[in-house]
């Protein structure tokens, strides 16, 4: 789960040199707060003393700079990694990076743990460097796993490989968050719909599965706060819509009013990150029966028809913030 209040870093053909200091303020104290949050987690899980940072010397730098980072500790608690990967046939390295080669919001990730007082190192992962990588993984106290689905592959890697290594750094006693088997076992889209009304939830995180509950639902939660919309096949982007209103006219509790067709959403998918603009109305029929008279013209490479097939088949879409 990426931090979506630091999209405004996200690159994509109209912002190519997106950047950490794009974030707006109120943006970045909210991402901070996030980061917080994490830092004191992982302060809880890791355990045993450690006092310098490590070199990562051995594996090639891929990132231009490290702007917003925060200076690593003089004597951390516990020695962390943030690990990335770079796709180097992709447009900016990939559709979820800024303009300096890191995922749009690790630094916001590795701060938080900074201000745990521990150290936290961004580094990337390369197949051809595969076992100098591992070896500079075991120097670590806890490795933060941010490679999105599809891309260590899209890189000319084997993310089967990549995983078994993670399994070893976890077996040597060092905490990966999330581990391959979490991914594997929580990883599903609808995984954060299932603790929406727990502690850690939150109560305007839905999965859909039928047409009738997406219409209603999505009008409730797009009323309230900008969205993510997810679909459940595919991966790297496609069918992901990080959403907000036109005319920013959200209500301030959740449920306390519904959009109606006509209102106007900014949409941007995550694949490529290519921006569109639609009314309510048009984006749910996109959705639910993909390009027709009643959806507008659409410029996405995907097809719409989210729900098509029912949940037997694996038609679904999640609603998050």
């Amino acid at each position: 789960v990426g931090i979506s209040k630091c999209l405004a870093a996200y690159c994509k053909d109209d912002t190519p040199n997106a950047c950490f200091t794009d974030i707006a303020p109120e943006d970045l104290l909210e991402a901070e707060r996030y980061g917080k949050i994490m830092g004191q987690k992982a302060i809880s899980i890791v355990g045993g003393p450690s006092f310098a940072p490590v070199s990562v010397a051995s594996i090639t730098r891929v990132a231009k700079d490290d702007l917003g980072l925060l200076s690593q500790p003089a004597k951390p608690k516990f020695m962390g990694a943030l690990a990335q990967i770079y796709v180097r046939s992709q447009p900016y390295g990939g559709s979820d990076k800024s303009s300096n080669g890191h995922r749009y919001d690790s630094i916001p990730f590795a701060n938080g743990m900074i201000k745990s007082g521990m150290s936290c190192q961004l580094i990337h992962y390369t197949h051809q460097e595969h076992e100098e990588f591992f070896d500079v993984c075991k120097k670590f106290d806890f490795i933060i796993v941010r490679c999105n689905p599809g891309q260590i592959k899209a890189d000319g890697g084997d993310q089967g490989k990549f995983d078994d290594g993670m399994r070893g750094i976890r077996k040597l006693g060092i905490q990966v968050w999330p581990s391959p088997d979490v991914m594997e076992f929580m990883g599903a889209k609808d995984a954060l719909c299932k603790v929406a009304n727990l502690n850690i939830g939150l109560e305007d995180t839905l999965a859909y599965y039928t047409v009738q509950d997406f219409a209603a639902g999505f009008k409730k939660t797009m009323a309230f706060q900008p969205r993510v919309i997810k679909q459940n096949r595919g991966s790297a982007g496609e069918g992901i819509w990080i959403i907000k209103l036109k005319s920013g006219n959200y209500c301030k509790t959740f449920g306390e009013r519904s959009c109606s067709d006509d209102e106007v959403l900014d949409l941007m998918e995550a694949n490529d990150n290519h921006s569109e603009e639609h009314t309510v109305g048009e984006f749910i029929e996109f959705c639910v029966n993909g390009r027709t008279g009643k959806s507008g013209t659409w410029t996405s490479k995907g097809t719409g028809k989210y729900l098509e097939g029912g949940k037997e088949a694996g038609g679904q879409l999640v609603d998050q913030r």
